[in-house]
């Protein structure tokens, strides 16, 4: 989470962090200071806080493509487990999915969001190296995908609604998770998603890359906060297929068309949450007032709505995809 001293941030941020760095050595001299000194310093800690407040609007206003990436990527960014603290009650996790083990890299489990009883589940990448390992840096395995889909099944059968918060750079790509299954579970979770009878919401809060988000990114509503993005690869795997090397990242970043203004465009998604300034990672108490607020609306307007209704719109929506015209030369 991000804290009140000043640290190195991302490229595009250095002129925010310079200005918050001198502001932390004002407010220590002016702590120092007294009388007309400290008076002094203070208007110029309220001039300097002003212009932050500027620069930082000015910094987010126009990212490019890969900048959102390192936005998404940030090491504050607020994770599944931060909105389960921060937007839920009453969490109980639930483990296993019965056949192999448990996954860490996905979070699931029971939770209640002001009147609603809901299943929670999301992709976890951890703060420590330690975590992180043990998260497989939020690349889930096929033993990941069946837990989810065994607590969806189990949602459905209560009658709960689904939220899935979507963040992770892709599926696991090892040896091991490829002899599990990892395509069929992950098509097989798209398949059984799309039939689920119970109300699904899917929010991208980070990276959305490829298959690995969409094994749990079917839903009646799909949302994504402003600076994340969904991808049906990730830039550095682009660059390397197209590019063949890492190093135009940049490049194939700005072609896959990927930020929530793009997907919102093409009606990937049906909703796109405003970050705070400068991002979640600058704010995420406000962060998850604003998600908060979103999932309860959200769940009210898809509780309300008949299931053999919602369930014909999510195939439909799915369906409409990935349309594309043939032009005859």
């Amino acid at each position: 989470m991000a804290n009140d001293e000043p640290t190195p941030g991302l490229p595009f941020e250095q002129p925010i962090y310079e200005l918050e760095a001198r502001i932390h050595r004002l407010r220590k001299d002016a702590d120092a200071a007294d009388g007309e000194r400290a008076a002094e310093l203070q208007e110029e800690i309220r001039q300097l806080r002003r212009e932050l407040t500027g620069t930082i609007e000015r910094c987010y206003a126009s990212l490019t493509p890969w900048q959102t990436v390192q936005v998404a990527r940030h090491k504050d960014r607020p994770h599944t487990t931060d909105y389960l603290t921060l937007v839920f009650d009453e969490f109980v996790e639930l483990h296993g999915d019965r056949n192999f083990g448990d996954d860490r890299a996905i979070l699931s489990g029971f939770a209640r969001i002001d009147q609603y009883k809901v299943m929670v589940i999301g992709h976890e990448k951890g703060r420590t190296y330690k975590e992180r390992n043990a998260c497989y840096f939020g690349c889930a395995h096929p033993e990941g995908y069946r837990k989810a889909m065994a607590k969806m099944r189990m949602a459905a059968k209560y009658g709960l609604p689904v939220i899935c918060m979507i963040d992770t750079p892709g599926a696991y790509p090892g040896i091991g998770a490829e002899e599990r299954g990892q395509a069929w579970v992950i098509a097989e979770n798209m398949h059984e998603m799309s039939q689920l009878t119970t109300p699904i919401i899917c929010i991208v809060i980070g990276e959305g890359g490829s298959g690995g988000a969409l094994g749990i990114g079917v839903g009646d509503r799909v949302g994504i906060l402003q600076h994340s993005y969904y991808s049906v690869i990730s830039p550095e795997g682009c660059a390397g297929i197209l590019w063949k090397s890492g190093e135009f990242a940049e490049n194939a970043a700005d072609a896959l068309r990927f930020t929530s203004k793009d997907l919102f465009e093409f009606g990937i998604v049906d909703d796109v949450i405003e970050e705070p300034a400068g991002g979640a990672h600058r704010d995420p108490h406000q962060m998850a007032i604003r998600l908060k607020q979103y999932l309860t609306r959200t769940l009210r307007e898809v509780t309300e709505s008949p299931l053999e209704s919602l369930l014909d719109q999510r195939y439909e929506k799915f369906r409409r995809m990935g349309q594309f015209l043939e032009v005859e030369n």
